[in-house]
Parts: structure tokens; sequence; C-alpha cells
């Protein structure tokens, strides 16, 4: 029997395997068929190399396997880093973001993530970057507003006469 190859393994091989982490019930056969090729008598090295993975990989996989058995293929949770600022403090930030900057002892009229760092070190010393700030205005259901520049004391048919539509 002649032996069939697949063109382009390498790309096929990378694109097959975004499939398999795209989905949480394709991540646990991933770890079923590398659970049974080592019961099949694989090393763990052997397998993540069939596999793709690390080999400390396959051994979590075969620890959490024999200590709680087809659950412990299951994808767990993922909590992530804790929130920096206590259920309260969000609140009070929540609410002092609907009051303008000055109403605080801050400067300008718009709150933006530079002001808020500023305010949230000011008030709670937890030290949050720009970008942090920025994200929380999302999370906390506001948006970014900036104010349009206005000329001082400008002449309305000046301004007109300078568009670059303006028809004489």
């Amino acid at each position: 029997m002649k032996a069939l190859r697949i063109a382009d393994s390498a790309t096929v091989v990378l694109g097959l395997q975004d499939e398999i982490r795209r989905s949480e019930e394709s991540r646990y056969d991933h770890r079923l068929h590398g659970v049974l090729l080592l019961a099949q008598g694989l090393t763990c090295p052997e397998v993540a190399g069939l596999l793709g993975d690390a080999p400390r990989s396959v051994e979590y996989w075969v620890r959490r396997f024999e200590e709680e058995g087809l659950a412990g293929l299951q994808e767990g949770e993922r909590p992530g880093r804790p929130r920096r600022l206590s259920p309260k403090q969000w609140a009070e930030v929540d609410a002092v973001l609907r009051k303008a900057p000055r109403d605080v002892s801050l400067g300008g009229n718009l709150w933006d993530g530079k002001t808020l760092a500023a305010w949230i070190e000011r008030q709670y010393e937890i030290r949050l970057g720009v970008r942090q700030c920025q994200r929380l205005f999302r999370q906390l259901g506001f948006r970014l507003r900036k104010p349009r520049p206005m000329v001082a004391q400008a002449d309305p048919e000046r301004q007109q006469a300078h568009k670059k539509n303006f028809k004489r």
C-alpha cells in the first residue's frame, strides 16, 4: 500500500493545533488522546512530541487523570489576577466618574486615564497605569469623550472663506 502524504504538512500541523485550542471540547479530546497514548506505553516526551505539547503539560494531564479520572481532563476555571480595587472602591470610582474632575479637586473638565490614575493613587494609594484606568472606564460602562477645540473669538465669515469647499 502506498504511504499517504499531506502537502505542506508544517502549515497543516499548525492549523490543526490552532483548531484543537479553539474549543473546550477539542482540548478535552486532545488530552484524552495524550493519556491514551501514555496508557499504550509511550513516554511523556514521546506523547508531547507527537501532540505538539510540552512534556510537562502531558505530565499534568496524567496526574490530574489519576487523581480525578476523566473529570480531571476537563477545562478548569481560569480566574485570572485578582482586582487591585475592592468592590467598595469600584463603587466609589463609579460614583466619582459621574462628577467632573474639578469637583474632586483635580484639574480639567473631562476624565481621562491619567486623571483617573492620579485620583486613585491619591485616594487609595494604589498605582494603576493609564491603560488600566482606560480599561476601568470601559468596564464601568463609560466611553471616551474628547473635547472639540474651539477657536476663541473667530470670525464666522473668515472661517467660511477658509473652508475647502467654499464657493465664491
